[in-house]
């Protein structure tokens, strides 16, 4: 899953930034509105960390002005502590509301939550017959065989499972699992999928990651 960060504190965003990669997300950081604005219109993202006081201009009338238009959950993380803030800030389009300081355990469950909404298809633990994958724990198995993933493999895995039965190619696979910062390698996602199917088999859950030559990669059920 793709994050992305508008937060002008740059040690604050570095934090944060590393810390939600550290359960699994892509991020990207915006220091202002107007990276925000540029970075959306370049990549696809899951969701949304909205500062409100930004050097060039309000975030709260922003997000009034955009919440129509933004196909996305969106997290204020903010210093405004009041109740009228968080009211303001949820009227506005906001989807949860956090006040700074803010632990990166309790920011990364709020994303996670924020996406098992309706429409995001993001349960706590995936299940395609007997292969499950736990979000929150970011690991996997098959029956009662564990898989050992890399960080990596999970995002891949769980990109996957969440779009299940369909084709997901691979421009959609290296914006889900990297950030603009993040070195590609041309044989990246190959590698990536070479491995992660290795693990599958090992694990007995059989040819359930197919190539669809030429398009991309497809999680499939086993059983069907």
């Amino acid at each position: 899953m793709r994050v992305l960060i508008v937060e002008d504190n740059a040690r604050l965003a570095g934090l944060f930034a590393r810390g939600i990669a550290e359960k699994g997300f892509a991020v990207d950081r915006a220091g202002n509105l107007a990276h925000a604005e540029q970075a959306l219109r370049t990549a696809t993202y899951d969701a949304m960390i909205l500062d409100l006081g930004l050097p060039d201009g309000d975030g709260l009338a922003w997000l009034r002005a955009n919440a129509n238009m933004l196909d996305l959950p969106i997290l204020v993380m903010t210093a405004r502590d009041a109740l009228g803030d968080r009211v303001a800030g949820l009227d506005a389009g906001a989807d949860d509301y956090l006040v700074k300081p803010v632990d990166i355990a309790e920011l990364a469950a709020r994303l996670r939550a924020l996406l098992r909404r309706p429409g995001y298809r993001n349960a706590p633990v995936m299940r395609i017959g007997d292969l499950q994958f736990d979000t929150a724990g970011r690991t996997a198995r098959n029956g009662e065989r564990d898989i050992e993933l890399t960080r990596r493999e999970a995002d891949l895995l769980e990109l996957l499972m969440r779009r299940a039965g369909t084709v997901v190619n691979k421009t959609a696979i290296t914006e889900a699992l990297y950030s603009f910062e993040d070195p590609v390698t041309p044989n990246a996602i190959e590698a990536i999928v070479s491995r992660l199917r290795h693990r599958l088999l090992a694990a007995g859950a059989g040819e359930v990651l197919i190539t669809i030559r030429g398009t991309g990669y497809m999680l499939r059920d086993q059983a069907r």
